[in-house]
Formats: C-alpha cells, sequence, structure tokens
C-alpha cells in the first residue's frame, strides 16, 4: 500500500497572504538582478559577496534595527543570514559593494509599489476628494546629521557641527497611503519649491494637491491651475489679496473669491478661493482653485486638507520605527542603499495597514501602525495569516481602537444660502511674478527613488 506523503516532504501550498505575496516577489526580485555575478574587469579575485546576500542584508538589516554599517559586515560574515552560508569578507568590501548598490534598491521599490498599488486598489479611499482623479501631499524630510566622533578642523581650528546628508523630496498618495514618487536632494538647504515641478510632473491630469507654505507661489499656484490639476493651501500671513465675488459671509466665516496679489508687481492669473472660519480657538484660512462650493464645501475644504498631515505620520515612520534617523555612512551612496530599504520595508507595513483598515472596515488610523507592527511578527512565528489574525482579534488586542487624531470642526453652509458667480465674471487676467530668492528657480537633476 502506498504510504501518505509525510507533512516535512509535501510540496509547499500556494502562498496568498499579503505577506507571502510580498516575500515571495522580493526574492524574486533578488534572483532576477543578482542571479549572475557582473564579471570583474581586469585583473583581481573573483567577487565572493553575492549581491542577492548583500541587498537582503541590508532589508534585513533595516528591520532588525541595525544602527551601524559594521552591524550587518558581522550578520553577512559571522553569523549568516537565513540559509546563506557565512561570506568570509573584510569590512571595506561590504562598504564598496554597498557604494553599487542603490540602482538594485530603487528597483525593488518600484517593483513592490507597483504590486502594492495592484493589491491595495479595492481599500483606495475613494470618498476623498471624489472629484478628483489622485489625491497627494507634497513634503520634504531632512536626512538627520552625520555625527561625527573626531572634531571637524577649518584653516586648522576646531570647528563644531555635524554634516547634513541632504533630504528627500516626496509625493505621498493619501487613498494608498503610500510612497509614489521620492528625490534625493543633495542639499538640505535647497528650498522646496525647486523640486515641486518635478515632482508632480507624471500626475494625471485632475489630480488634488496638497502642501504646505513651504510650497506657497503664485507662479506654482497658476501653474497647476493651467495643467489642469487641483491644489489646496494654507493662505500665508500678509499676503495681498482683492475680493471679486463672495459666495457666503456670516461673522467670521467666509467664502470668497479673490485675486491673490493686490499690486501689478507680483500678482496671480488665476482666480482663488479664500474660505475661513473659526476652529479650536483660531481663525482658519485656506485658498483653493476649486471654484465651485456644491464641488468642495468649506467644510470638505478642511477635512481634506487635514489630510496633508498624513504624510509627516510617514516620515515619523520611517525615522522612528524603522531607524532613519540613525544613517549607516557618511557616504552617499550608502546611505541611498540604507534610503531604499527604509522606503520599501515602509511600504509594505503601510499596505498591510491599509489592508488591515479595509478588511475590518474601518479607518486607516483606527490601526495602530506600533502595535501592528509588533503583532505582525507575533502571528507569523505561530504560522498564523496575519491579516486574518488581525482583523478577527486586532480590537480586543487593541491594535484596531478609535483614533485620537484632532478632527476638524468646520461649519456646513446649506447650498441655497450660496450666492451663485454673477455670469461674465471674469476669472483670468494677466500675470505678474515678483523675483524673490525663496521664488521657484530650474532644479539640477536629482535622484529619484
Amino acid at each position: 500500500m502506498e504510504r501518505k506523503q509525510s507533512r516535512s516532504t509535501r510540496p509547499e501550498q500556494p502562498v496568498t497572504t499579503l505577506l507571502g505575496d510580498i516575500e515571495t516577489r522580493l526574492r524574486q526580485l533578488i534572483e532576477a538582478i543578482a542571479s549572475e555575478p557582473a564579471p570583474r574587469k581586469g585583473p583581481g579575485a573573483p567577487l565572493v559577496l553575492p549581491a542577492m546576500l548583500l541587498w537582503s542584508s541590508v532589508i534585513v538589516g533595516v528591520l532588525r534595527g541595525f544602527r551601524t554599517q559594521a552591524e550587518l559586515w558581522r550578520l553577512v560574515s559571522m553569523y549568516g543570514l537565513w540559509s546563506y552560508p557565512r561570506v568570509s569578507v573584510s569590512e571595506e568590501a561590504v562598504r564598496r559593494r554597498l557604494i553599487g548598490a542603490t540602482e538594485q534598491m530603487r528597483l525593488f521599490f518600484e517593483q513592490i509599489t507597483d504590486l502594492l498599488a495592484a493589491r491595495l486598489a479595492p481599500y483606495a479611499e475613494r470618498s476623498l476628494a471624489s472629484f478628483a482623479a489622485m489625491v497627494v501631499a507634497l513634503d520634504a524630510m531632512t536626512l538627520d546629521p552625520v555625527v561625527r566622533q573626531l572634531p571637524m578642523l577649518q584653516n586648522g581650528k576646531r570647528v563644531p557641527g555635524s554634516e547634513l546628508p541632504g533630504k528627500l523630496a516626496t509625493r505621498f498618495d493619501l487613498r494608498l497611503q503610500q510612497w509614489q514618487r521620492v528625490e534625493y536632494v543633495a542639499n538640505p538647504h535647497e528650498n522646496d519649491k525647486v523640486r515641486a515641478q518635478s515632482l508632480v510632473e507624471d500626475l494625471p491630469r485632475g489630480s488634488l494637491i496638497l502642501a504646505d507654505l513651504g510650497y506657497f507661489a503664485f507662479a506654482w499656484f497658476d501653474g497647476l491651475t493651467e495643467k489642469g490639476h487641483f491644489w489646496i493651501s494654507r493662505i500665508r500671513e500678509k499676503t495681498t489679496y482683492e475680493v471679486i465675488h463672495v459666495f457666503y459671509a456670516e461673522g467670521e466665516t467666509r467664502d470668497e473669491l479673490v485675486w491673490l496679489g493686490q499690486y501689478r508687481a507680483d500678482r496671480a492669473a488665476h482666480a482663488v478661493r479664500l474660505v475661513q472660519f473659526r476652529a479650536n480657538g483660531h481663525v482658519a484660512r485656506y485658498i483653493t482653485n476649486v471654484l465651485d462650493p456644491a464641488v468642495l464645501p468649506i467644510g470638505e475644504i478642511a477635512r481634506v486638507y487635514a489630510r496633508r498631515w498624513d504624510v509627516e505620520l510617514a516620515f515619523k515612520l520611517v525615522k522612528r520605527e524603522l531607524g532613519l534617523h540613525l544613517l549607516w555612512s557618511s557616504n552617499v551612496e550608502i546611505i541611498l542603499s540604507q534610503v531604499w530599504a527604509v522606503l520599501l520595508i515602509s511600504q509594505i507595513l503601510q499596505g498591510i495597514r491599509k489592508e488591515v483598515a479595509g478588511r475590518a472596515e474601518v479607518d486607516v488610523f483606527e490601526v495602530s501602525m506600533p502595535l501592528l507592527v509588533e503583532a505582525v511578527v507575533r502571528f507569523a512565528e505561530r504560522g498564523l495569516d496575519p491579516l486574518e489574525a488581525i482583523v478577527e482579534r486586532g480590537r480586543f488586542g487593541r491594535i484596531i481602537r478609535p483614533s485620537r487624531r484632532l478632527k476638524i470642526q468646520a461649519p456646513e453652509i446649506p447650498p441655497e444660502r450660496i450666492t451663485p458667480l454673477p455670469k461674465g465674471l471674469s476669472l483670468q487676467r494677466r500675470a505678474r511674478y515678483a523675483r524673490r530668492k525663496c521664488g521657484p528657480r530650474k532644479a539640477k537633476p536629482g535622484v529619484q527613488l
């Protein structure tokens, strides 16, 4: 009689969980890129550190909270990773290989992002500014200083301070909670508006863009409007404007159509809406090029713009939870390899939280990210599908709990109290942009992540 096949020798079942998809895809990408080592040109010994092992170790190093490049070297040379054999290699050899890792890590990030976008599409928050093709937030994150143990010298004299390795200019998808585009900027003091054009150049027409006052500029607003995009911003203090129509006005609550720039030396070309109301003890003021209050009511403007804070929470994840505030090196190429690995893991974790929220039918911010990270590891260790287990037991374990985010209580204006635009009102004029040092200027090519 034929014996039944033992569990240990049965063929593996297809992996269908999100974690299984990601892990399988990561291995496929690594094997496709690093299956054959590039031949060495010229004299010298062949490479002894496989690329597959190096890239895997970088990602695992982020997950395990490595603080220095030396820890990565010890992993591959002393302890070994997974089923890979230990590699007798010097720390300098690991450093040299990391310098060439940037392009491979970028490819991992892009393909994992595409995989997650397809997986998370059913859970996209379509109700967020439903009139827009896409809703994104722009912001920049400065990489923390590389701390030097030895004093810095200038002209033979000791000077204090540490070196800033640069910053990341980013675009974040608010409906999917995913990074869409990231550019490395070598100069950490570069004005954010310099990279703004490249960050939005591939957005579909009709996208809604949220940005803070670091991007405030008349030319920037006009450019987005002429490209067919929507935008919302706070208004900068002391910005002059001219009211050309009042949709609604009662007390401190106002909804008006205005020209930005009251003087000929500096004025925008397109009319915009300026809304204001009192909330949480202060007067909030926003401007937008969505001119129809029926499409974007005053209360919805405040609620949508408050989601710009999502990108700040994403920065918190990569810096605090994933350790990007601890840079392994002062070499830019090695820093970028670490940045790629951190962003890749961030995409995966954000994707897991988004799918958990979708399955549990709750807001994504009702899922605690720190507790989610812990739960994924614990359930996976027990052989359970982490997503199913968290959806089933998350409320009991307070992984899923009411969000403590501040909600802006904006007024709701009845449609019948809105004064419509008069026929024939001109909404465009000749622009003139004052030349300021902080204004938009042509950017040098950056490194897209």
